[in-house]
């Protein structure tokens, strides 16, 4: 019988990730689907750098996370960017990570393969643009973002948008409150709808400050996840007529070409940005820059002093 030799699976931080993170300093981890399934070239890789900027301006260190020849990388160099804005790679969960190191595979990280990722070389704060969830007509597909079951089990602090409002928002609140997923809205009690500054459900906690966040994730000790909304800028909201309309659309589209899984999410971005002008893109960019700069303040809070 052959043997087959043993594969060193365990991530590889960046140099400027491992130095802070031995240093103690602020570090925020950032997802790469966005980069490689998200955003067209080559506005994702201008992203890219602007998302490693804002953190960066705000006294943290950026972690963009993605899988390159079959190893997790946590902080890319600029060929690593370059790479994952430009090659066609998988789009990588949980689930995916050991297929992906034993074949020697390169894929873009889900938001829950960045947390656990993330997690894995100590990394707590997370920013994102929207999380997966429940999909429409999941009493029928069982359809549910591998995302949910990451913040139940993965101690990670992650700053989003909220959920894409092509997902059942109401059935995802419900899932990440039995799964004592604690939701905070900042500065809002309205949970965020990714293109639109309110979904139709409320939050259960609100706090004012990325300070008050840093405490409440201090104070935080079970284990999962937890998750800070923050709405999109208030100029960038997508137009409601619009959205509405981009949806509908949208969701007609994906059932029409059959698309199922963790393909529905790309076709229907691709949709919003296309029909809607380049609109959709303006926001998704606005929300997830805001969404890094929020991320890397709570980071600092937590490293500068005890904010318990």
């Amino acid at each position: 019988m052959p043997h087959v030799a043993p594969v060193d699976s365990s991530p590889v931080c960046s140099p400027a990730v491992a130095e802070a993170l031995a240093a103690g300093t602020a570090v925020v981890a950032l997802e790469s689907t966005i980069l490689a399934h998200g955003l067209p070239a080559p506005r994702n890789r201008a992203t890219a750098d602007e998302l490693e900027a804002e953190v960066r301006a705000l006294g943290a260190v950026p972690a963009t996370i993605a899988v390159l020849d079959g190893r997790a990388h946590v902080g890319l160099d600029a060929r690593g960017l370059d790479r994952v804005c430009t090659e066609e790679i998988a789009k990588l969960s949980v689930r995916d990570l050991g297929v992906a190191a034993g074949l020697g595979l390169s894929g873009a990280t889900t938001v829950a393969a960045t947390a656990h990722l993330a997690a894995a070389v100590g990394i707590a704060v997370f920013a994102t643009g929207g999380l997966g969830g429940v999909h429409r007509g999941a009493r029928e597909t069982w359809d549910v973002s591998a995302d949910l079951a990451a913040l139940a089990t993965t101690p990670v602090l992650t700053v989003c948008s909220g959920v894409k409002s092509i997902l059942d928002v109401g059935a995802t609140l419900e899932v990440l409150e039995t799964s004592s997923v604690p939701v905070l809205g900042y500065r809002t009690d309205r949970f965020p709808g990714f293109y639109r500054r309110d979904s139709g459900f409320a939050v259960p906690w609100r706090v004012e400050s990325p300070d008050e966040a840093a405490r409440v994730w201090a104070a935080h000790t079970t284990g999962s996840g937890m998750v800070l909304a923050r709405p999109v800028p208030d100029a960038d909201e997508l137009d409601a007529a619009l959205h509405d309309r981009l949806l509908a659309e949208g969701l007609a589209l994906v059932e029409e070409r059959g698309v199922t899984g963790k393909d529905v999410t790309p076709a229907l971005l691709e949709h919003f940005h296309t029909a809607s002008g380049g609109a959709s893109l303006a926001t998704n960019v606005s929300l997830v820059r805001a969404n890094a700069r929020l991320a890397a303040r709570v980071a600092v809070a937590l490293t500068c002093s005890d904010p318990r």
